[in-house]
């Protein structure tokens, strides 16, 4: 009787191992690229890795990050990586050109886009007065939307180095910036600044967006929605304790500061980014026709889309419709 539950017990072990063998053999491969260093603005990404919770949902996956010298579109059109950090503006110019980008879902229900201004300025409308400093790759995004809808203009523009030193230098500049960075910079160097986030004021882009080809969805769109579900999840535990998703930032970018990330995690709660406009209705990285609609009339308006683009090409609502992670 003792050798016959040594036996079995053994066989339970066995079979034990078997299966998480099997388990870990059944793990999908998935790379995700994202837009830049890794920093707070990702955190949702790293802390489904950092939890497992890419692995709880059947997948192995990688994150890779971006940078200035890297084109994640035409990374992702090579097959180098399964879905990309993108952008609205981006992914609609890439349907003009006859490019197979689909957006699956919004990490981002605000873009962090902001005007930065000194503590004086009070209300956007007062920065007509204002130096603007706006980098060039802004002219084709928010500087055409600013001007329609303040009257800024061309001649009150200096080009942005990506530095805050002008900024504290001159109290009458204003610069652009990230909500979630930028503000941290001036602030150590002891100014107070008030933040205008442009979406806040009506600019309608999504931002941070997850981006994937037609052929994938069509060829593994069970790895996606997996994807989009644990991102979602990791977004909502990072929002409530970024430990574990800083900790592999920070390995990932040894350069990214701790203050950094405390104040980027922060801003992207002050702000809703994650969990404002329709995320509290439908779910983290929900998406809706009348968005994209929105920035698309922008875009036309702008000039920086056709009027006759089929903008509906540049998302898909239906992988995320069985997903509704609340915040």
């Amino acid at each position: 009787m003792k050798l016959s539950i040594a036996r079995l017990a053994r066989n339970a072990v066995a079979a034990a191992l078997l299966s998480g063998a099997v388990v870990a053999q059944a793990a999908e491969r998935f790379v995700f690229l994202t837009n830049w260093y890794a920093q707070a603005e990702h955190g949702g990404f790293y802390q489904a890795l950092a939890e497992g919770t890419y692995r709880k949902y059947g997948l192995d996956a990688e994150i890779r990050m971006g940078g200035p010298q890297v084109n994640v579109m035409q990374l992702l059109l090579a097959g180098k990586a399964d879905a990309v950090m993108g952008y609205d503006l981006q992914t609609i110019a890439g349907v003009e050109q006859d490019l197979p980008l689909v957006t699956i879902g919004a990490t981002f229900q605000k873009d962090p886009a902001a005007l930065i201004a000194h503590p004086d300025v009070k209300r956007i409308e007062d920065l007509k007065s204002r130096t603007l400093l706006i980098g060039q790759a802004s002219e084709t995004t928010f500087w055409p939307w600013l001007q329609a809808r303040y009257g800024f203009t061309d001649a009150q523009k200096r080009p942005y180095a990506f530095s805050v030193q002008q900024f504290l230098a001159d109290p009458k500049v204003a610069q652009q910036g990230y909500a979630t960075s930028e503000p941290y910079s001036i602030e150590k160097g002891g100014v107070k600044p008030n933040v205008f986030l442009l979406a806040d004021h009506g600019y309608p882009p999504y931002a941070q967006t997850i981006v994937t080809t037609r052929a994938t969805i069509e060829k593994r769109r069970a790895a996606l929605q997996a994807f989009l579900r644990a991102t979602a999840e990791g977004w909502k535990s990072y929002l409530a304790n970024p430990a574990p998703g800083n900790a592999l930032i920070r390995k990932a970018n040894p350069e990214m500061e701790e203050a950094l990330l405390a104040f980027g995690h922060a801003r992207i709660r002050q702000f809703g980014l994650v969990t404002g406009g329709d995320a509290g209705r439908d779910g983290i990285l929900s998406m809706t026709d009348a968005r994209w609609r929105l920035t698309h009339e922008f875009m036309k308006g702008a000039k920086l889309a056709r009027p006759d683009t089929d903008y509906r090409k540049a998302y898909a609502l239906d992988l995320m419709k069985d997903i509704r992670v609340l915040p």
